[in-house]
């Protein structure tokens, strides 16, 4: 609304002005000045809020976008300042409670895909800036997305403050004293906003973030986010400051290539942050400590070299049925044409090489899986990337084949691919819903009996 409309409005009580920016007033909480909306705006882009509450093609923060969980899928909310779809009716305490604490207007929790957890660490000043960047330059939109059903017990949301006292961490970002200015605010940024453990940490069988081993990679459905502790074989610790800034701002370098989530967060938010607030991220990632991975020989962007297999293509007839095409045939036939015919790429880089590159070097090959699946299509910083996917051209058995064949051509050879692994990754992923659902189910068996038998207990006690 209008400053006008908003002074008739609350004319004799506290006057809360919006400004006329997005169409949207703040509610509860003083008028916001532009240079608070434009930091508001910098910190929505570092927290990445778009990515999930904005789905293919619809209006942006609008909601809708299914999020896969190992118990269901959860629908993303509306987060504009719309007053019957969105957060438009929010003060800024309850903005505040939504944000870091998991917990809605309507006092019900939100689920952790939400990752409140690491925004908890967000100060008061920054929860205010996005505020009141939500409130006045983000357009309203009158949508609400369906609802959240999950499968018995996850359905009852109140259990969600049972793993909220357990596994959430209320305690505000503190500065460490003994580190400088820089390495603080990547600290801040790592830990927070920009909730880089929410991916690259392992989770515990509750699907809380194992903290014992805090950056040292996890699963994103299909996709692996890989090891970004500093340990220099599994992790970046070989990585120069400068590699990690620029990984972070156009998501390749020629070591390593960003896809998946990763490609996503970079194109929806850390493309769009300062160098500084990249810098102060790479020196923090570079002094978290090292967690090796087991059976990691050495650096994962130091396998391989350049290899041509001719020998293998050249006057070989192709057999009848296409599942029994080797290696060398399909890559040929594949991959070639862009990454060259040793695989050194092209000079430049627009193609990475495949050898020496972390896609190649990992033993978990479930990115270099998802790649050919999906292929990429990103721009950031004005450089783009394009690679086809083959998810409708070549089989599970076909993509194993070139998969292992480009492990042990260019890459880590102890890194094996099976046709099972591919028609589990092109359904989404590993299904792990029954197990959890079956275990909380029987959880809350076992609680019941206890407390039955507590009862009795208790009952015959009284008569005795």
């Amino acid at each position: 609304m209008g400053w006008i409309q908003a002074v008739k409005r609350f004319v004799g009580g506290l006057m809360v002005l919006g400004l006329a920016w997005g169409g949207a007033g703040v509610v509860g909480a003083a008028p916001a000045d532009p240079e608070l909306i434009q930091r508001g705006e910098y910190l929505a882009r570092v927290g990445d809020c778009v990515a999930c509450h904005t789905a293919p093609g619809g209006p942006v923060f609008a909601g809708g976008l299914e999020l896969p969980t190992p118990v269901g899928n959860i629908v993303a909310t509306n987060i504009t300042p719309s007053k019957t779809a969105g957060i438009g009716n929010y003060t800024l305490e309850q903005f505040d409670a939504a944000v870091r604490r998991g917990i809605r207007a309507d006092g019900k929790p939100l689920y952790p895909a939400m990752p409140y957890p690491s925004y908890a660490k967000v100060t008061d000043e920054d929860i205010e800036a996005m505020y009141a960047y939500f409130m006045n330059a983000v357009e309203p939109v009158e949508t609400r997305p369906p609802q959240t059903k999950l499968p018995f017990p996850f359905n009852i949301r109140y259990s969600m403050k049972l793993w909220n006292a357990l596994f959430l961490d209320e305690t505000p970002f503190q500065p460490d004293p003994s580190q400088g200015e820089e390495w603080n605010r990547g600290a801040y940024l790592v830990q927070g906003l920009t909730h880089c453990s929410t991916c690259h940490s392992p989770r515990n069988f509750l699907m809380a973030e194992d903290s014992s081993r805090d950056l040292a990679g996890g699963e994103v459905g299909p996709w692996h986010a890989p090891n970004i502790t500093s340990d220099p074989v599994s992790g970046v610790g070989s990585w120069s400051l400068e590699e990690i800034v620029a990984y972070m701002k156009q998501g390749s370098i020629p070591k390593s290539q960003a896809a998946g989530p990763m490609a996503e967060a970079i194109d929806h938010s850390f493309q769009y942050m300062t160098d500084a607030d990249l810098r102060a991220m790479a020196v923090y990632l570079k002094s978290v400590p090292p967690i090796a991975e087991d059976g990691v020989k050495k650096p994962v962007d130091s396998w391989g070299r350049a290899h041509a297999d001719f020998a293998s293509v050249r006057g070989k007839p192709w057999p009848e049925n296409p599942d029994e095409l080797n290696g060398p045939q399909l890559f040929d036939a594949y991959c070639a044409a862009c990454h060259q015919a040793s695989g050194q790429g092209t000079f430049d880089r627009q193609m990475p090489a495949l050898y020496q590159n972390t896609a190649t070097g990992r033993l978990q090959t479930n990115n270099l899986v998802m790649v050919i699946l999906e292929g990429i299509h990103r721009v950031s910083q004005g450089y783009e990337v394009r690679m086809p996917g083959f998810a409708h051209e070549l089989s599970d058995q076909q993509i194993a084949t070139l998969s292992n064949y480009l492990m042990q051509a260019y890459g880590n050879p102890d890194g094996q691919t099976s046709a099972e692994q591919v028609a589990n990754l092109r359904q989404g992923g590993p299904v792990s819903s029954s197990n959890l659902i079956l275990l909380a189910r029987a959880g809350m068996v076992v609680g019941l009996l206890v407390v039955l038998a507590l009862v009795v207990w208790l009952v015959r006690r009284r008569r005795s």
